[in-house]
């Protein structure tokens, strides 16, 4: 259960001006209002004393209980919470209501009512029947959506009316809350990959904590080191005091890799091509950070989640959570970019060794096709799931196509699948394995294998 973010805020009765109020009067005020006036005007022409005390009667009440309802001072004090605030695509949040009653006197007929965007299904009303002072009353409601985004909750609207229900005036709270929804994830099975070790403490590769690269072998004291990694053999063999160089574990390191172009994909909705890339880079990235990985999200403008550090966010750790929300949010509202290529990304890939890399990809005609065979070479092992837009707007049972793209991929070494729409990301998950066990490694440019192992 998690708090929103609306402080207690409050409402009261003297807000606004007098003709604020008159502007309230419900249609059942101002019928009485406009017979009053009729009858007030025919009893003058005719002289009636009796229709003309009728229809000041008729004029009178809506307008006291205008003023009556104008000068009640309430003071009340709202608050919201989302249960959960970050949730699934297509799954239900609660939103939990509070209004306390901070003044004296008790309320009158109280009508609650919430703003929620039109996705999140249509708009609550509730009706509170009288809140003793200092009392409260709890409601909820439910909101669910299939679309991905962050959707504002609020501001909370509270709406007083008259016994005789002449008159309503609304009064609105100034904070709101935000519900997340974030793209679905499916579990994947664990398999073994290759390019890296397989997570934190198994690491193949160490690397120094305290020295440089260089520092291969004992090397000399220096201003600060601890006494007590003296290694005193070697301080005996050169003559000078010698410490003990020390080594840590490296994270094993995956890159995933979304292909967002707006030129790559067709199509929109909960079932389009780029809703399923989505999809799978999110589960993706959650299944890496579960095994310990250091994880990043790359996008084909070059772009990655804001406060990840160069080698992504460290898995198998308390910070896991949290750095799965953060690119959970950061993909609840992602969408196309106006680039054309995938060349930016590469720039960033051809940095360094990026251990395992995992691509989420659109169409590809075969200028990026080559960009992306290239990527093959900066990565341990390169699996990648390729998407055909046009075959996505046949709907289920559409034939994957691009099998030239998918072949290129596979010459330079990537463990490249056509996804076929409506496919299970867990599936092709364990094709990809299959796919190695049956044919092997595919070598690429260079020394490394590619694919699972």
């Amino acid at each position: 259960m998690t708090a929103g973010g609306m402080p207690a805020g409050s409402a009261e009765g003297d807000k606004g001006g007098l003709r604020t109020a008159l502007a309230g009067l419900t249609t059942r005020g101002r019928s009485f209002l406009a017979a009053g006036i009729a009858a007030a005007v025919c009893a003058y022409v005719l002289g009636q004393g009796d229709l003309l005390r009728v229809g000041l009667l008729l004029a009178v009440l809506p307008l006291v209980c205008t003023v009556v309802l104008f000068r009640t001072r309430y003071r009340v004090a709202g608050s919201r919470r989302l249960s959960p605030a970050r949730v699934p695509a297509g799954a239900e949040a609660r939103v939990h209501l509070r209004m306390d009653n901070v003044s004296r006197l008790p309320t009158g007929l109280l009508m609650l009512q919430d703003r929620v965007p039109y996705v999140l299904g249509p708009r609550p009303r509730f009706v509170l029947d009288r809140v003793e002072a200092g009392g409260r009353r709890e409601v909820s409601y439910r909101v669910r959506s299939d679309l991905r985004g962050r959707y504002p909750l609020g501001p909370l609207q509270l709406r007083l009316t008259d016994p005789f229900g002449m008159c309503e005036l609304t009064r609105s709270f100034s904070t709101y809350d935000t519900l997340t929804v974030i793209p679905r994830v499916e579990a994947l099975p664990p398999v073994r990959l290759t390019g890296e070790a397989k997570g934190y403490g198994d690491g193949r590769h160490r690397s120094v904590a305290l020295a440089g690269e260089d520092d291969v072998i004992p090397r000399g004291y220096r201003h600060g080191d601890d006494l007590r990694r003296v290694h005193w053999r070697s301080t005996a063999r050169y003559g000078e005091l010698m410490v003990r160089r020390e080594e840590q574990p490296q994270r094993a390191r995956c890159t995933v890799l979304l292909d967002t172009r707006g030129t790559g994909f067709r199509g929109a909705g909960p079932d389009s091509a780029f809703e399923w890339a989505v999809s799978g880079a999110a589960s993706t990235l959650v299944h890496m950070l579960e095994r310990g990985f250091s994880v990043r999200l790359l996008t084909d403008v070059g772009t990655s989640v804001p406060g990840e550090g160069s080698d992504g966010f460290a898995g198998a750790s308390q910070e896991s959570a949290d750095a799965a929300g953060l690119m959970m949010d950061t993909l609840a509202v992602i969408g196309h970019s106006d680039g054309t290529g995938l060349s930016r990304a590469y720039d960033v890939l051809r940095g360094g060794n990026e251990g395992l890399l995992v691509a989420f990809l659109g169409d590809l005609d075969e200028e990026q096709a080559a960009v992306v065979a290239k990527m093959r070479r900066r990565s341990g092992a390169a699996v990648a799931f390729v998407l055909d837009s046009a075959v996505w707007a046949q709907g289920p049972g559409g034939v994957p196509a691009g099998a030239v793209r998918v072949q290129t991929l596979r010459a330079a070494g990537w463990t490249a699948l056509a996804v076929p729409p409506g496919a299970s990301l867990t599936d092709l998950w364990r094709q990809a394995d299959h796919a190695r066990t049956t044919a092997g490694p595919v070598p690429a440019t260079g020394t490394t294998t590619g694919g699972w192992a």
